[in-house]
């Protein structure tokens, strides 16, 4: 039997399908299982041991684009896959499902495209109150797949081993020691209602060194944002003390290297975006920054032992929103989240993973 699984766009995205992964894995031992994505996300599954092949689908518009995804269509139905499951539903996803000849289609039952698939399941259009791993198994529950517990199901990505090896040789390079207590925050997003202001970051920081002597501080962005690194960095070397300058560096890593870093990390810090979904395939203590979106929808989905915080304002009528426009005009989800209430929710995390620590050692 031949499977092939499509998701595209977005890292957090894939990342949520890799419980799902497994599972086609668990019920299907052995088919030939392939997996098709676009090469931002690929770094999260170009690893994974359930899968026998990752298609890489390149953005390419116009008519180099057409011919490329013709291509692409030859090659699929020359595979003879039998079942497609779609986790997409997408414009382009649904196309490729439909012409891949698979005699079984499984997607969502979008206005448009749904009769593409022979297996069509409903997607409401209003933003529920539901984790996006749990949707995404709806379309495994339309062909008799149950849903697991992320305890015995969490999401994964595997560490690349030259990923690694380049995260600590650069680790060391800067002076960070495997003993120090060393914290990751990314300070970037994707879109401004994802965004916590600079200045906030900034003095986050500088609380979190005062209180401990063995902490470092590595400022993390995509390539994007560099200037978004680059100002916390600044604000920030201006409230620290010259002597505690070099406990904070900003780099930028490869999602293979980052996914490494976390392994080094005490803490992890950021908002909801990929690099935070990243850090959930580990056991690294989590503190997410919650603006427009919500916890129960897209907090680490892994075993409840491992210590993940929420940083969020409660109470908003506006929040959950659809990030097109924001309705009071300041972004209050995430300007109003103040460092005081983030340093909280490290220090509760960081106690949380302490006392994992210390039951394993007796």
């Amino acid at each position: 039997m031949r499977i092939l699984l499509i998701r595209l766009r977005e890292i957090g995205d894939v990342v949520f399908t890799t419980p799902a992964i497994r599972a086609m894995r668990q019920h299907f031992p052995h088919a030939h299982l392939s997996y098709m994505v676009e090469s931002l996300g690929a770094p999260v599954v170009a690893h994974n041991p359930h899968l026998d092949e990752v298609i890489v689908l390149e953005r390419t518009r116009g008519i180099r684009g057409w011919l490329k995804d013709f291509e692409l269509i030859r090659r699929l139905r020359s595979a003879h896959y039998d079942l497609v499951v779609d986790f997409h539903s997408g414009p382009r996803s649904s196309l490729i499902a439909w012409l891949s000849g698979a005699p079984e289609r499984v997607g969502y039952d979008v206005a448009g495209r749904g009769w593409m698939y022979t297996k069509r399941v409903p997607r409401p259009r209003q933003i529920r109150a539901r984790h996006a791993v749990e949707n995404q198994w709806d379309l495994l529950n339309a062909i008799g797949i149950s849903t697991l517990d992320p305890t015995y199901s969490p999401t994964e990505m595997l560490v690349d081993r030259d990923a690694a090896t380049a995260v600590n040789e650069r680790l060391s390079a800067i002076g960070v020691r495997k003993d120090d207590e060393l914290i990751v925050i990314h300070v970037s997003a994707g879109n401004p209602f994802r965004r916590w202001p600079p200045d906030s970051f900034a003095l986050l920081i500088t609380m979190l060194l005062r209180r401990r002597p063995r902490r470092r501080v590595i400022v993390v962005a995509g390539p994007s944002d560099r200037d978004a690194a680059a100002r916390v960095m600044g604000e920030s070397i201006d409230r620290i003390e010259m002597a505690d300058r070099n406990r904070v560096a900003s780099a930028e890593f490869t999602l293979d290297e980052l996914r490494a870093l976390m392994d080094r990390a005490a803490l992890y810090i950021g908002g909801d975006s990929g690099p935070m979904h990243i850090a959930s395939t580990t056991t690294v203590p989590i503190v997410g920054l919650y603006g427009p979106t919500l916890p129960v929808r897209s907090q680490p989905w892994r075993a409840p032992q491992w210590p993940s915080e929420a940083a969020e304002l409660e109470g908003l009528p506006c929040r959950p929103c659809d990030q097109r426009v924001c309705e009071p005009g300041d972004f209050r989800c995430l300007t109003r989240l103040t460092p005081e209430q983030v340093i909280q929710a490290a220090e509760r995390a960081l106690v949380r993973a302490a006392t994992i620590t210390g039951s394993r050692s007796h």
